[in-house]
Order: C-alpha cells, then structure tokens, then sequence
C-alpha cells in the first residue's frame, strides 16, 4: 500500500513543479499534491509557458519511489491513464472521443483538454518524481497555436477540487498497478485502449527530423512506434506528435 497521499492548496504559485521540487529540496518527501488556484510561470513540455488562471485544474504530485530512473519516463504515461479516468469518473461516464495522445496529452477529439510534466530527480536510494498536470475545467488558452478545449464545453461541470478527488484515487491505483515499473504491461494496455487507434496518420517532430506514417502503438518500455513512409518502423522516446485531420489532408 501507498502511505496517505496529503495536499497543500496556494492561491498563487509560479509553478506547482517548482514549488513541489523546492519542497522536497527541503526534505518533503510526499505522497503530497501541491495545488495552485493560479500559476504564473507554468511550464509545458520543452519548457514551454502554459497558460494558468483560475477555474481550472493545476496540481503537482510529489512521491519518492524506490525505483530504477530508466522507467521514471513511464509515469508520464501512468498519469495520462489517470487523468482519462477520473475525468469519465467525475463526468459519469467519458465525454466523446476523450483519448489520449503520446506522451502527455488528454485529447477531446483534436483539442488538448489536459497536458502532464512529469520530472524527477534521482538519488542512489530512490527516485524522487515530480508529475505536474494541468486540467481545463473551466476555459481554455486560446493562444496555443494548435486546438484546444475544456470540460465545461462537453457538459462536465466540476470544481478543481472536486476532480483532484478523483484524480488522487486515480493516481493511487494506477502507481500501484505500475509498481514501480514491474506492472509496466497492465499501465500500458491501460494506455493504448485510452488511446488512438493503431494504424492512425500521424507525424512526429523529433528535434529537427519530421517523420510521418501511422502509429503501431507503445513498445514494452513506453517508446511510440511508428511506421514512417519507407515502411520503416521507429522507436520515439522522446517528440511532438501530430495527429492527422479526420477526413482531410491537415495535421493537429
């Protein structure tokens, strides 16, 4: 069993990421969710800035994991699986097309609902995981350059802390059926039946490399695979995918 997970709820923060590693800097070792009603300096994936004013959802777990660092990657994954299921617990049910898109991203059909930032520092006893995610409950940024959307727009009406509740339970079960990374397999079948379907026109942007083809699903590790236009198939650890538009010829 996992010790009780507690909380900790800022009006404001710069970033409940920064503000979860500064705790245990100071010898915090969780399971603590560190909430924040605003952030002012919230980070996405490659350090890019998020958008984060009240009404939504942005909350940090901090837990210290006896694990090997090679699967820390894998929690991005774990939290995504979460986050699908405590929205459709909170909604009575998943709204449509709720899925989740490689590595980090909660989609309602082509639009990001939900973003994670999982990040860790490891010592030679234990790794210490920090995994940010951030919700829209109740608007969205508009400035993304890409689609995105929130719950509200879907008939999903829940307070931030309403949903942390379901996200805690969420989170608790799944780190306990990822066990460190020794139920790997049942998190990632978890992941692919969230997911899009196998077979899916996508491209992935890897440094300066843009590989298009299909998606073939996750490896035993997490890494995406992907049959790119050579008939080649690929291993991505690490990039930005883009889904291809249902019924044209554009990307999302």
């Amino acid at each position: 069993m996992l010790p009780p997970f507690r909380s900790v709820v800022l009006d404001e923060t710069g970033s409940t990421n920064r503000e979860a590693f500064q705790r245990a800097e100071a010898g915090e070792t969780g399971p603590l969710w560190v909430v924040a009603r605003r952030q002012t300096a919230g980070r996405g994936r490659s350090g890019r800035p998020w958008a984060s004013e009240p009404g939504n959802l942005y909350a940090t777990l901090l837990t210290r994991l006896a694990c090997p660092p090679a699967v820390v990657a894998q929690l991005s994954l774990l939290a995504g699986v979460a986050v699908v299921d405590a929205i459709a617990q909170a909604a009575g049910g998943a709204p449509a097309h709720l899925r989740l898109k490689w590595p980090n991203d909660v989609l309602i059909g082509q639009a990001k609902c939900a973003g994670i930032l999982a990040e860790s520092i490891a010592d030679p006893r234990a790794v210490t995981a920090v995994i940010g995610i951030g919700i829209n409950l109740a608007w969205h940024p508009a400035d993304l350059g890409r689609a995105a959307t929130h719950l509200m727009e879907h008939g999903v009406h829940i307070s931030p802390d309403a949903l942390l509740g379901f996200l805690n339970a969420a989170m608790q079960h799944w780190l306990l059926a990822w066990d460190c990374g020794n139920g790997f397999a049942h998190v990632r079948a978890a992941w692919l039946e969230r997911a899009g379907p196998v077979g899916e026109s996508c491209s992935v942007h890897v440094g300066t490399e843009r590989i298009e083809g299909t998606f073939l699903g996750l490896d035993a590790g997490g890494a995406m695979l992907i049959r790119d236009r050579e008939g080649r198939q690929r291993s991505i650890t690490f990039g930005d995918v883009v889904l291809a538009q249902a019924g044209t010829g554009g990307q999302s």
